[in-house]
């Protein structure tokens, strides 16, 4: 019985992990669609300026896409750092207990 609950208490975690992993992925993701567009606009920007002022632009369009990359990809890092910090935590309690 005793082995019985244990594996059943292995599985809700894990299951809980799964749930709350999901939530910082959609969490990430809107926010990661969220600098795209904005970093679509940008270049839109970008492109007008360079078109009308005739003339090199001060910063160029693959540094602008560089940015833009790095900021999509910002969201899913920072979560998963803070996601695998909680469940090293959790682990941390769990051998305390």
């Amino acid at each position: 019985m005793q082995t019985l609950n244990h594996s059943h208490g292995r599985v809700r975690r894990a299951v809980n992990d799964l749930v709350v992993a999901e939530m910082f992925l959609v969490q990430a993701t809107i926010e990661s669609a969220t600098v795209i567009g904005e970093g679509v606009n940008e270049l839109g920007k970008h492109l007008s300026r360079r078109d009308e002022a005739s003339q090199a632009p001060a910063e160029s369009i693959s540094a602008v896409l560089q940015r833009i990359a790095d900021d999509a990809l910002e969201p899913y890092a920072s979560r998963f750092k803070y996601f695998r910090g909680m469940i090293n935590s959790n682990d941390a309690l769990r051998m305390d207990n």
